[in-house]
Order: structure tokens, then C-alpha cells, then sequence
């Protein structure tokens, strides 16, 4: 079946050559046209294909057609250039096949009908090959129906394709058959011709035309803008083609995105509204979930407007549509409900009409979706039935994608809150760390990182991961990492670390397993002992640029009983050399071994300074965020090493503040002032002053939680970062705010001065938020 879900089977598309103009299978001449003096007529005494107008032309081709060929259903498409995609116009035979067709392929589709498009030649969409020999099983086609289509083209031009549906029983299309329908689409390409001589616009329409093949259906009702004109039920059935196809793309919706796109091709273009935005209701505001088509204006007069004010978006939250004209009081149902018309509903283009239909969830509205139509229009009896159907639809998927995003919300909540909160500073070790959860579930990970320091001189880096995508897994984490850090705190060595955890999780009565990673690196001399507990091991760049990996016995993951200690190997390292610890999630994707692509992630960028140590994160991270590739979580923590004694080793320094603290601003600039001071940099201290002001007003304002603020001093320049516990990175924002920007978007009015005052700042995610970093070079001289 042409274009269905056919296309998604290995499909054995055959076609036939070109044939030459040439006469219909009786020999007769062509059909005839309207044109006086190209009259062409089939043999048989066949109906001819003719048309006035382009609904008419395009109804007796696929009548034609469909009689001819027997089929149970015949469609025409044409081709859209802007959408680069051939879009069904009209469709002429029995009601459920006509729900078999896509409304738009794109022109790369493996089908049967873009294939006779795109080569000017007949093909034929069978059944795929069922498989392997002797496979006992039967091989069943979604729908049970072949398609035959060919091209409707004239030598100078090509409109689109003309394409049959016929039971599979009927058995395969004979030649002669094909020849009939291509008779019958060249003919239609001549009428098209003429058409578009005639100044006629050959199009499709927002939504396809559908004309039954029954007779005596009632026409009393006969809606405007839906169908063929005077054709007995073809308004009706028309209108059924959105609400199916709705159905079908909201089932398929899982982000709000996907809902407005579906609502956008469904609802917005088959009524031919100029915009839609979709509203919810929270904490007494109405917030913006989604918007498409002319609706900037719109949006951002809904979006944060009280919801108990008298504005027809919020009456319709109390579960009645309303349809206004943009004159006098709204119509709900067919009566006034007597809420005046208030400034949100400015019309879009000179006096317009707005819809706001509620979307009811199982037991409340839990959206609006709002409607704007550039002129006035009339809403029959049977559009209205339409929206309402269409309106449950999407509540129903409104609801369901919410609670999801909720559920994930939460998930990637408790999953910070059980990362480090910040990672230690160290004089000589300048640590980083990224986590990614995964995209293909909304559950927690069980992967994580720390940086432990139990002595002045000696740190502990880990990494682990446990299996699994469940709370459980996530509870056994947190479990695992303050296992590790009480062991580690107390001075133990790594393979000890892992023995006892091992020992512990034995008592906690869990069947997951965990594997990790530990270095224990003794930043005096170089000296990183590293263990294993079924993990990969670790990577180190050396200062030369050379990847090793840091080997050390493999040992089993905790939770497998093993009747040997666990092992451990030391190594040592130069100043100058960074260490990467990783979690599967990193690698799992890829095609090449999991090690390979860590050595890659590793040399993709030139570390020469402790500075750039964020950059290769970002590089790394960014490697990952399709969501192929995301398909496990996964962590990463970077070190490097600037070794002992070295002359130009940096100074670090670092600040807590916390929440709703009145004088944490005041704290945090004295903190610069001193620290500049004592290191020598007094020249530099009102634009690091001026930035760490801004950047903690914006997050004490927006993030509502603890701020960290860090100084670090290289040889060359300052780095300023400061840390909370929000993850929507800071925008820069003017003071009037442009069309493009979206209204939900964070205004952080003082990170213009931040830009301003350095050209190069960051914003990543930390363990449970985000650290906003700027570097400032250091006058020489």
C-alpha cells in the first residue's frame, strides 16, 4: 500500500519503462478534455476524465481510475516543492482505505508512488519477502491492500502521482493494467496543464479532499471548506482525515513538542488558522506549553497572565470552548457566557476571530488550546463536533506527555541530589566532572563520580556504575558512594576501598552489581594507585601527548562473591598529564571498541593549561548528546595534574554562600578583593569584583539555592567560577525583549555586564546544577 506503513517493510518496489504516448488498452484515442477541439474519448464507453475546475479534475481521474482498475480506493498527490514532500489532494473510493494513505511523503520515502514521481515510470508495491526458507510462520502486510502508481507528468512539467489500492487478493497488476492507469494520469496531467494556463493554482489543500464511493448518503449537512462541493458525504468523511491522523501522531507524542507539531498539521491547518498555542495553568498563572504559525504576539500576552483573570483563555479553563469574533461578548456552545473581550485577545491582523477550546485530562482541564483566525468565519454545527473530538485527543496526550516530563523531572532530580554538590579543591589537581542521563528512559541511573581529599596532599578520584535504570539502582548509589567516601576519609587504599564497599553491599541484601574505578593520586609525588572492580580502566594524557591507559587487575564488579583480595597497581605521573575516568555510558554506543573511543574523546582537544580542562569536558560530553548515542547514562571526571614544587603552580581559593543570604553579594566581593590582593593582582580586582557580583545576584535571584564561588590563578590568567543548583544555564538578555526570544526564556540581565567584561565564559552542569565560568588574562609585565 502506497506510502502506509508498506514503506517501513523490505518492499520489492518492480517498475516498468516509460511507455511511449500511446492509446488506452482497447487502442481507442485518449479521453477527452473540456477544451472544444481536443475532445479524446475511451473505447468502451468509459467515463472520460474532465473537470472545470481543479476539485472536479482531480475527482474524475480517481473516479476513473478506481473503476477501471477495480481498485477499492484511487488517490491523487501532488508535489509540494516548498515542503519537499508529495501531499495527498484527493482520495475517491472505500472509508477505511482512505485512512491507509499518508497525507505527506517526503521525496526520499521508499514508496511506490514517490518512486513513479520521481522516475516518470509505473511501479508496483508488493508483498515483501516473507523471509528465510522454511520459516513456519505467515507473513502478514499491515493492511491488505497492493498499490500500482504512476506518474501524473506532462514533458515539461511533473504534478505528482495518481496511485491504485486493490486488495491482495485480487493478485499482481497485469501490463495492460498499468498501461489504463497511465492513460488515465497522463490525461490528468494535460487537464492540470491547461489548468495552470488558465491562471488555476495546482495544489493540495491543507487537508485531503475524500469522496466515498457509496451512493445515497445524506447531504443535508454539507459543511464549507471540507471536501468536494455537492458530492454526497465527501464533506464528512473529509473531515475524519485530521482527527485520524491526530490520533496517530499524538499516540506516537512523547514531548510537547511533538504534540504542537501534531496539532499544528492536524488542527491549525485543516480549520486554516493563522496561529496556535497551546496553555496550562499552574500555581494561578498561565504558562505557554507550545505555539505555532503567526504567534509570537500571542503568546507572550497569554503567557504569566493571571488565571483568575476575565480573559476568554483562562474562562476557558472552566471547561467550556469559546469562540469569539472579535466584536461583542464570546459565544460558548451557543450562548454568551458574558466574559468581556480583554487585551490578550488583540487580533493578529486587523479584526480577527479566536477559538479557545479546553482539553480535559482524565478528571480536570489540563490545557486550552488557543485558535487565531485572521478574518471572521463561521464554525457549523459539524466543525464544532470536529474541535471537540480533537480537543479530547490532545488533553489526553497533554496529560500523558506532562506526567512524563514530570516523572523525568523528578528522576533527574533525585539523581543530582545524590552527585557531589562540588568537587574539592586542590592545590596541585584541578578536577572536573560532566554527567548525561540517559534520553530512552525516564528512570534514574545508577552511574556516578567523586573526588575525595583525606589528606592535604593525597586525593581520591572514583567513578561507578550501577546496573540498571531504576530507583533502586539509584538507591544503591548513593548507598555505594557514602560507603567509599567514609572509607576513603579514612585514609584507606583503593583496593581496601573496594573490599570493604564489597562487604557492605553484601549486607544491604541488593542483586544489583556495581563496578568502579579508584586513583588514589599523592599530588607530592606523582604516585596514582589505581583498582578496579569490573570497570574499565582509566586514561591518561601524557604531558607529550601520548594516551595510556593506566591498567590495574580487573578484578569482579562488587556484589559478585570473590574468594581473592582485590588487587591494586601504582603508577606515576608527570605534572602536566590528565587522567579521565569513565563510565560505560561514554563509549556503549559506538561502533569501535569502548576503549578506542575513550583514547578519541581524550585527544580531541590540546590540554596545555588547567584552564582549558572545562573545554575538553564540553568536547566530550558534546559527543554524546544525540539521542542514539544516549541510550545509557554516563559520567566523566577529569583531573590534571600540575605537580609539585612547580614554579608557576596555581593559587585557588574558595567561597561559600548560602541561600537567601542579604549580604552574600557584599561577602563575595570582599572574598575577591582579598584574595586578588594577597596574590598579587590588585589591578585586577574591580572587573573580577564587578563579575562575581553579577553572576551571584543572578544566581542567588534565579536559582534560589547555596552558591560556590572559586578563584584560581595560573600562570597566565584568572579563573572565576560560581556554582548552583539550577540547570538552565544563564541568557543574556536585552532590556526589551525581541520577537524571537520565547516568553518563558530566564532573563539575566547581569550577565550582559559579565559578556561585557569577558570574552570568554561558560556556563556546564555540575553534580547538582550548573557552574557558570569566565577566564580573564592576567597583564603581563
Amino acid at each position: 500500500m502506497t506510502g502506509s506503513r508498506h514503506a517501513r517493510h523490505s518492499a520489492r518496489v518492480t517498475e516498468r519503462r516509460r511507455r511511449p504516448p500511446a492509446r488506452s488498452a482497447g487502442g481507442s484515442p485518449l479521453v477527452r478534455s473540456s477544451t472544444p477541439g481536443r475532445d479524446q474519448r475511451h473505447s468502451g464507453g468509459s467515463h472520460a476524465v474532465h473537470g472545470s475546475d481543479l476539485p472536479e479534475a482531480l475527482r474524475s481521474a480517481a473516479r476513473e481510475a478506481r473503476r477501471r482498475m477495480d481498485a477499492v480506493s484511487a488517490a491523487v498527490y501532488l508535489v509540494d516543492e516548498d515542503q519537499g514532500a508529495l501531499c495527498l489532494a484527493l482520495a475517491d473510493g472505500s472509508a477505511p482505505s482512505f485512512f491507509t494513505l499518508p497525507g505527506r511523503m517526503p521525496l526520499d520515502m521508499p514508496s511506490a508512488t514517490v518512486r513513479a514521481w520521481a522516475t516518470g515510470e509505473a511501479a508496483v508495491l508488493t508483498d515483501p519477502d516473507p523471509g528465510p526458507a522454511g520459516l513456519d510462520r505467515d507473513h502478514v502486510l499491515p493492511y491488505p491492500y497492493v498499490a500500482l502508481s504512476v506518474p501524473v507528468a506532462t514533458d515539461e512539467r511533473r504534478f505528482g502521482a495518481l496511485t491504485v489500492l486493490r486488495v491482495e487478493a485480487a493478485g499482481a497488476f497485469e501490463p495492460a493494467e498499468m498501461g489504463i492507469l497511465e492513460d488515465v494520469g497522463r490525461q490528468l496531467a494535460h487537464i492540470l496543464a491547461r489548468l495552470v494556463e488558465d491562471g488555476v493554482r495546482v495544489v493540495a489543500g491543507p487537508m485531503p479532499m475524500l469522496v466515498p464511493a457509496g451512493a445515497g448518503v445524506d447531504t443535508s449537512v454539507c459543511t464549507p471548506g471540507w471536501g468536494v462541493r455537492d458530492v454526497p458525504g465527501s464533506a464528512g468523511t473529509s473531515m475524519m482525515f485530521p482527527l485520524r491522523r491526530l490520533a496517530e501522531l499524538l499516540n506516537r507524542a512523547t514531548t510537547m513538542e511533538d504534540v504542537v507539531a501534531a496539532a499544528q498539521y492536524c488542527v491549525m491547518s485543516s480549520l486554516r488558522a493563522d496561529a496556535l498555542v497551546l496553555v496550562s495553568a499552574r500555581e494561578g498563572r498561565l504558562w505557554v506549553l507550545g505555539h505555532c504559525g503567526d504567534s509570537t504576539e500571542l503568546a507572550r500576552r497569554i503567557h504569566g497572565a493571571g488565571v483568575d483573570g476575565r480573559t476568554p483563555v483562562a474562562a476557558a479553563f472552566h471547561g467550556r470552548a469559546l469562540y469569539l469574533t472579535g466584536d461583542g461578548p464570546p459565544l460558548v456552545g451557543e450562548a454568551s457566557a458574558g466574559v468581556p473581550r480583554t487585551e490578550v485577545y488583540v487580533p493578529l491582523r486587523g479584526e480577527g476571530q479566536f477559538v479557545d477550546l479546553p482539553l480535559a485530562g482524565q478528571n480536570r482541564v489540563v490545557a486550552v488550546c488557543a485558535l487565531a483566525f485572521s478574518g471572521r468565519r463561521p464554525f457549523p454545527s459539524e466543525e464544532r463536533v470536529l474541535l471537540g473530538m480533537m480537543a479530547g485527543l490532545l488533553g489526553a496526550a497533554v496529560e500523558r506527555v506532562e506526567l512524563s516530563a514530570e516523572q523525568r523531572e523528578a528522576a533527574q532530580l533525585l539523581q543530582r541530589l545524590l552527585l557531589p554538590a562540588r568537587l574539592p579543591d586542590l592545590p596541585r589537581l584541578v578536577t572536573t566532572a560532566r554527567y548525561r542521563p540517559a534520553d530512552v528512559t525516564s528512570e534514574v541511573g545508577g552511574d556516578w563520580y567523586d573526588v575525595f581529599r583525606n589528606a592535604e596532599e593525597r586525593a581520591v578520584l572514583v567513578v561507578g556504575d550501577v546496573e540498571g535504570h531504576a530507583v533502586e539502582s539509584a538507591a544503591v548509589m548513593g548507598q555505594v558512594r557514602t560507603a567509599m567516601a567514609a572509607y576513603a576519609c579514612e585514609g584507606h587504599r583503593p583496593a581496601a576501598m573496594i573490599d570493604r564497599t564489597a562487604r557492605v553491599l553484601a549486607e544491604l541484601g541488593t542483586a544489583l552489581t556495581v563496578t568502579c574505578c579508584v586513583v588514589a593520586l599523592d599530588t607530592l609525588d606523582g604516585t596514582a594507585e589505581v583498582a578496579l572492580a569490573g570497570h574499565p580502566a582509566p586514561l591518561v594524557r601524557r604531558p607529550d601527548g601520548r594516551i595510556e591507559a593506566l591498567d590495574a587487575p580487573a578484578n569482579v564488579p562488587l556484589g559478585v562473591p570473590m574468594a581473592q583480595p582485590y588487587e591494586a597497581r601504582e603508577h606515576l605521573l608527570e605534572s602536566g598529564s590528565t587522567v579521565m575516568l569513565y563510565t560505560n555510558g561514554l563509549v556503549s554506543s559506538r561502533s569501535a571498541s569502548p576503549e578506542t573511543c575513550a583514547r578519541d574523546l581524550l585527544g580531541s582537544t590540546d590540554v596545555t593549561s588547567s584552564s582549558h580542562l572545562e573545554d575538553l569536558a564540553d568536547r566530550i560530553v558534546s559527543e554524546i548528546v544525540t539521542p542514539q548515542q544516549r541510550r545509557d547514562d554516563a559520567a566523566v571526571l577529569l583531573a590534571r595534574y600540575e605537580g609539585a614544587g612547580h614554579g608557576d603552580e596555581p593559587k585557588a581559593a574558595g567561597l561559600h554562600i548560602q541561600r537567601r543570604d542579604l549580604r552574600g553579594v557584599r561577602t563575595a566581593r570582599a572574598f575577591v578583593h582579598d584574595k586578588l590582593g594577597a596574590w598579587g593582582l590588585q589591578d585586577m580586582t574591580d572587573v573580577v569584583e564587578l563579575a562575581a557580583s553579577e553572576i551571584v545576584t543572578n544566581a542567588l535571584i534565579h536559582a534560589g539555592s547555596d552558591v560556590d564561588v572559586r578563584l584560581r590563578a595560573f600562570e597566565d590568567r584568572l579563573r572565576l567560577e560560581v556554582r548552583d543548583s539550577a540547570t538552565n544555564p544563564p541568557i543574556p538578555s536585552p532590556l526589551s525583549l525581541t520577537e524571537e526570544e520565547a516568553p518563558e526564556a530566564e532573563h539575566g540581565r547581569g550577565m550582559l555586564i559579565v559578556e561585557a567584561l569577558a570574552g570568554e565564559w561558560t556556563s556546564y552542569p555540575n553534580g547538582q546544577g550548573k557552574t557558570v565560568a569566565l577566564n580573564l588574562v592576567i597583564p603581563q609585565e
